[in-house]
């Protein structure tokens, strides 16, 4: 899973950034600091992974990663080739989602491009930037098809009128994520990775007095959490600051820090936990003396798709699988005794994997 952050200028990507990766990217305080994009790799910590490991002491644990891109600050008019130009906006057809930071925070020394604490205008200049940038895509697409139309194919006919239904609404600026589009017209327009068709996390950046309060009583984050619900996007409100300190601690005086400031989980958690949400993805589990593994996969799989994660070959000559939930397997503390019990579950290709699930495929090719 690869997951942008961008914003504009000065938000505090690269804070969060290094708050999330701990990779110590440079911050600055003046627009366009981060000029490449800056790639991390971060673990998904899950506590059955944790406990199945210490049950079997495996030779090795392999966790499923988040790959985490800090894109430069867009401004308006980056499409023209604004800010550092639109060559930053080629970086976001690679990731799944994109996690959007938008500052909520007063800070004098610490310049706003727009010279002003506008949450719902910052998004709107993003917005238009990406809009603007599928119509310019789309607007090449839909001339290369008008060439091969003229032939009179029918199939060809029917995927421009929906390109051209497409840009009509990018237009008057609906995201393509807003778009009620059907299957067939979202199959039409994947292949071109049209970046306002992607799923949206809006990360509030607060100020460090602000955490602990109630977001019910912050009126700026608010605003967003309106605007969000209207997209079905997720929002994760963090303080970038105090994140990057947090991600210098061990993980008890992690813990300790965490209860001091009132908050339960750190924001890298609740990032990823919406990261989940939001793309539709579960993670099963597979164990053993050599290793015990997560892997991540859609939520709604069936058992031959999912095993299809970890080889091919195990979808093509898939048997059935062996299911047991990794709740029931720690709190009997053995496979052997779970077996034992009959909980074990032997199941077929119409078997749907649910999250946590501890799965051994059987196969034949």
């Amino acid at each position: 899973m690869k997951l942008g952050i961008l914003g504009l200028p000065s938000v505090g990507k690269s804070t969060l950034f290094n708050a999330i990766t701990k990779a110590g990217v440079q911050t600055a305080n003046h627009p366009f600091s981060t000029i490449e994009p800056s790639v991390g790799i971060v673990v998904v910590p899950d506590a059955r992974l944790e406990k199945l490991s210490k049950m079997y002491n495996p030779k090795k644990t392999t966790p499923t990663n988040i790959e985490f891109i800090d894109i430069a600050g867009l401004v308006s008019g980056s499409v023209k080739g604004g800010g550092l130009g639109n060559r930053f906006l080629a970086y976001i057809r690679e990731v799944d989602a994109i996690i959007h930071t938008i500052r909520c925070f007063e800070n004098e020394n610490v310049i706003h491009v727009g010279n002003k604490i506008d949450p719902l205008s910052d998004i709107e200049t993003i917005n238009i930037e990406l809009i603007l940038t599928d119509i310019e895509s789309l607007e090449k697409k839909i001339w290369n098809i008008k060439k091969l139309s003229r032939g009179g194919d029918s199939n060809i006919k029917a995927e421009l009128m929906i390109l051209e239904q497409v840009k009509e609404n990018l237009e008057k600026d609906i995201p393509i994520r807003n778009m009620q589009l059907s299957r067939e017209e979202q199959k039409i327009i994947k292949p071109l990775s049209l970046l306002t068709a992607k799923p949206i996390i809006y990360v509030v950046n607060i100020s460090e007095k602000d955490i602990g309060k109630d977001i019910m009583d912050m009126t700026l984050v608010q605003k967003i959490i309106s605007y969000a619900e209207k997209e079905n996007s997720e929002v994760v409100v963090i303080c970038a600051k105090i994140e990057e300190e947090i991600a210098q601690l061990d993980d008890e005086e992690k813990e300790i820090f965490l209860q001091e400031l009132g908050i339960g989980q750190s924001g890298l958690a609740r990032l990823i936990e919406s990261s989940y949400k939001l793309l539709g993805l579960i993670s099963f589990l597979t164990v053993g003396r050599d290793e015990v593994r997560a892997w991540t996969i859609k939520k709604g799989d069936k058992a031959p798709k999912a095993a299809a994660k970890i080889h091919t070959d195990f979808e093509r000559g898939f048997i059935r699988a062996e299911i047991i939930p990794s709740a029931v397997l720690l709190e009997l503390g053995s496979y052997s005794k779970a077996k034992e019990k009959g909980l074990v579950k032997l199941e077929g290709k119409e078997y749907i994997i649910n999250d946590g699930d501890v799965v051994e495929f059987r196969f034949n090719v």
